[in-house]
């Protein structure tokens, strides 16, 4: 069967299309020294992002909590987040920490730093609160896949029955029971779940009713939601279907159960990695598509194997051959849908050695190559399986119907006849049975058996491609990384240079020798910051008549460019440095202890574009 194929785009088609939020940048610039106290504190994200109640957590220098105002929208833009500060700020460094929500439903964090006058001398460890807690995100995950895995089993084993037609679905009965109330069980876990995973604390959130409420307001609750009255509904379908017998209603069973199965799929759509980022209406139907054509493929390999299980009936030479052509009609379906979603989650051909996403999307091509090793066999017992009946059909078109104890019609000699000489019977021969039928029975046997071994295989590896898609769908795509580097504004990429500079004038004081810590910021060409603080051989702080840093640039004969360092009371900096080009430029810093003695250090420093 050409089912193999399929996973090679339940490799991509499951998977993210530039989802997951990231950070552009932010206000005030990450590592800067701003002369006046900010009024707010500002993120720009590469997407639309959620609000939580803790979103923003800011630490002072004495590594206290600051208060701040509700965490709202910067000027009703989705993409942004900010948060009011008081109206006074004590000098020194504080500590920002964010938590917000991806368009796609992943929680993203961080946190970054900045000082007001000047940094802070010395900072400690802060704790900036819980990333994710281990066993949240753990039954999380579980949960997630779980219901992956119910509900393709939940859709193509209906569209087995349905569109294959078995003449026996008994054993399809207790698996599609099984299959709703595992993605029942599992909705019910992921809506529980919703808020301590988005928040990052342990399961016990999971039972305050506040956080409940708040996450049936946003839109992954309401998709989870809406996925429960979905599964009510498909509960009745499937009852009123069990007690249908006639094949005159199956056209409007197929069309309801096809309506139910677009809008369970939609309600992953909605939520995670198809809503966010580019082109987002094409990209919603394409997983819509893309969800039902592996459920109807994956489910329909087990409701196969659970049929080959069953003792031979006269349908399965036609039952085989037409789920074959379904599966081949879903290969094409997600060949189409998995192309595009992979090109819209990497966004680059070296996003895939580069990237967790790109990688975990080899680890899912290599499982399709297994998959595709499988289904060559699994298609050579599938034609073995239907040509006797396609032999018996040839033979019922060429029988001509006579009335019964009718003699048989004469047949026109060729040519002249010899006559013949009687047989005699063999001794394998009975009257009424031919010495092959045994054999040709056996040789039955064998093949369905063979058949049932490879979509035994067949089934395992998909579920741990599943499995495979399922941490894809967590992962930043290629796409929106790769999209936060180069949209991110001076200050965030990187953040900072900083260079520790030893000095020693020969003097035995404290003052003669020590260390000097410069920071650079944001280390990208035109305007940069620079900060300078002295430590005495001591390593505390000291105070020197003078520090001076000049750049040079000598692949380009650029320079020096004095930084025009002033005394900023306990530190030396400027915030107007003028770097006009990328490259490796020499810091050349001088200190100077007294009158008479001084010292100058070079250091080579990475001015990016």
């Amino acid at each position: 069967m050409l089912l193999g194929t399929v996973l090679v785009l339940l490799l991509a088609g499951a998977a993210p299309a530039s989802a997951h939020a990231a950070l552009r940048g932010t206000d005030p610039d990450d590592g800067s020294v701003v002369k006046r106290a900010p009024r707010h504190v500002t993120l720009t994200f590469t997407e639309s992002v959620g609000l939580l109640d803790d979103s923003f957590r800011v630490f002072g220098p004495d590594q206290r909590r600051v208060h701040t105002d509700e965490a709202t929208h910067a000027d009703g833009r989705s993409d942004t987040a900010r948060v009011g500060l008081p109206g006074k700020l004590a000098q020194g460094t504080y500590t920002v920490a964010w938590r917000v929500v991806s368009a796609d439903s992943h929680p993203v964090s961080g946190a970054f730093t900045f000082s007001v006058g000047k940094p802070s001398a010395t900072s400690g460890p802060i704790d900036t609160g819980p990333a994710e807690d281990p066993l949240t995100g753990g039954l999380h995950d579980a949960a997630r896949y779980l219901a992956y895995l119910a509900a393709a089993l939940l859709v193509g084993l209906a569209a087995f029955a349905l569109l294959c037609r078995p003449a026996d679905t008994s054993p399809l009965r207790r698996p599609l029971v099984a299959a709703w109330w595992t993605l029942l069980g599992s909705t019910v876990v992921l809506l529980l779940l919703r808020a301590p995973y988005e928040t990052g604390t342990g399961p016990a959130g999971a039972f305050d009713a506040s956080a409940l409420g708040r996450t049936l307001a946003g839109r992954p609750g309401e998709a989870l939601l809406a996925r429960l009255v979905i599964l009510l509904l498909t509960a009745v379908f499937l009852i009123r279907l069990s007690r249908r017998r006639g094949s005159g209603e199956r056209p409007a069973a197929l069309a309801t159960g096809t309506a139910l199965a677009a809008a369970l799929a939609l309600t992953w759509a909605a939520a995670e990695h198809a809503s966010a980022g580019i082109q987002v209406p094409l990209a919603m139907a394409s997983s819509v598509l893309h969800l039902l054509a592996t459920g109807v493929w994956l489910g329909g390999l087990v409701a196969l194997l659970l049929t080959l299980r069953r003792p031979a009936g006269d349908d399965l030479p036609a039952v085989v051959p037409r789920f074959s052509r379904i599966a081949f009609a879903s290969v094409t379906v997600l060949a189409v849908t998995g192309i595009y979603q992979s090109w819209r989650g990497l966004g680059s051909l070296s996003a895939l050695t580069g990237t967790s996403y790109g990688r975990l999307l080899l680890a899912k091509l290599a499982g399709v190559a297994m998959l595709l090793l499988v289904a060559g066999y699994s298609r050579r017992w599938t034609r073995r399986i239907a040509a006797p009946a396609a032999v018996t059909r040839a033979a019922v078109h060429e029988r001509v119907p006579q009335p019964v104890g009718a003699p048989a019609p004469p047949q026109e000699p060729e040519g002249p006849q010899e006559p013949e000489e009687p047989q005699e019977p063999r001794e394998s021969e009975t009257p009424g049975t031919s010495a092959e039928e045994p054999s040709a029975s056996d040789a039955g046997r064998d093949t369905r058996r063979l058949l049932r071994r490879s979509v035994l295989v067949e089934v395992a590896v998909a579920a741990v491609v599943l499995m495979i898609t399922t941490v894809l769908t967590g992962t930043l795509p290629g796409r929106a990384q790769a999209e936060a580097a180069q949209q991110a504004p001076a200050g965030a990429l990187p953040p900072t240079t900083q260079a520790t500079v030893p000095f020693d004038t020969g003097k035995g004081s404290v003052t003669g020798r020590g260390t000097v810590q410069v920071t650079l910021d944001p280390a990208r060409v035109g305007e940069n910051g620079v900060q300078a603080v002295v430590y005495g051989s001591d390593t505390g702080l000291v105070v020197v008549p003078e520090v001076r840093i000049t750049f040079t640039l000598p692949s380009r004969k650029v320079g020096p460019i004095d930084a025009e360092l002033t005394d900023l009371g306990g530190y030396w900096g400027t915030n107007s440095v003028n770097l006009p080009l990328a490259g490796n430029w020499t810091m050349k810093t001088t200190v100077r202890v007294s009158d008479v003695d001084q010292v100058s250090v070079e250091r080579k420093v990475r001015i990016a574009p």
